[in-house]
């Protein structure tokens, strides 16, 4: 279980994908699903088709248009919401993310919603897990043109939302993201070691990690907001 010093905690900055959603859906859609409509579509061997998409996702990792179901539907000529509906019966919650998130908002701290997600991806992932009603505040970074991994993304967000980065906690699946709100002095990071359940858990020492929201409960209720500052 990690260490986090909750009694200096007022707002919680929460991923979406891999972080209360289970990544299998994203990572099942880019590499599986997508390359073989792109196959059944070109009649290229199926490994091409995937090879071709692996390397134009290296290409354009961490910025903007990664991010932009606009820029893959212009790219490849294809409806990406509608290919997403064709596999939304994977869209899923984690086990521990609804336990999690009621104890945050019991705990009386604000509970804010950052993603990269295009807001038709978050609109779609809204409509499957009413993630909406147990989260204060849904933003997708597209309202900013950038991506949180960029300076000026939490420059933005603190003015919106006038947190304190010293007592904020942002939570991630994605380390480059973490580094990223550590450089701008968000004082308090967790890794999520285990975004996909198909996947084995991964070995993070860079950050505290977690892998079940469940342990760190009664800690959050131990401090509610307003008691022991």
């Amino acid at each position: 279980m990690p260490f986090l010093p909750w009694d200096k905690i007022d707002t919680v900055l929460l991923d979406m994908d891999g972080t209360l959603l289970d990544l299998h859906f994203d990572n099942h859609f880019w590499i599986h699903h997508i390359p073989k409509k792109l196959a059944e579509r070109s009649g290229k061997p199926l490994e091409i088709c995937r090879a071709e998409m692996l390397a134009h996702y290296d290409r354009i990792m961490g910025q903007i248009e990664w991010y932009c179901l606009d820029y893959w539907a212009k790219t490849l000529d294809m409806d990406i919401v509608a290919a997403k509906r064709e596999i939304e019966h994977l869209i899923a919650m984690r086990d521990d993310t609804i336990p999690f998130l009621n104890a945050l908002k019991e705990s009386g701290r604000e509970v804010v919603l950052v993603t990269n997600a295009h807001p038709a991806s978050l609109s779609l992932k809204v409509e499957h897990t009413k993630l909406d009603s147990h989260i204060d505040t849904l933003i997708s970074t597209h309202e900013f043109g950038v991506t949180k991994e960029s300076q000026s993304l939490w420059q933005q967000l603190q003015q919106r939302l006038q947190f304190n980065p010293d007592r904020t906690l942002f939570v991630d699946d994605s380390l480059v993201i973490l580094e990223s709100a550590k450089r701008f002095g968000i004082a308090h990071l967790l890794a999520v070691n285990n975004p996909d359940s198909q996947q084995a858990i991964k070995n993070i020492t860079q950050f505290p990690a977690v892998n079940d929201y469940r342990t760190m409960l009664d800690d959050i209720r131990q401090f509610p907001v307003g008691r022991g500052n």
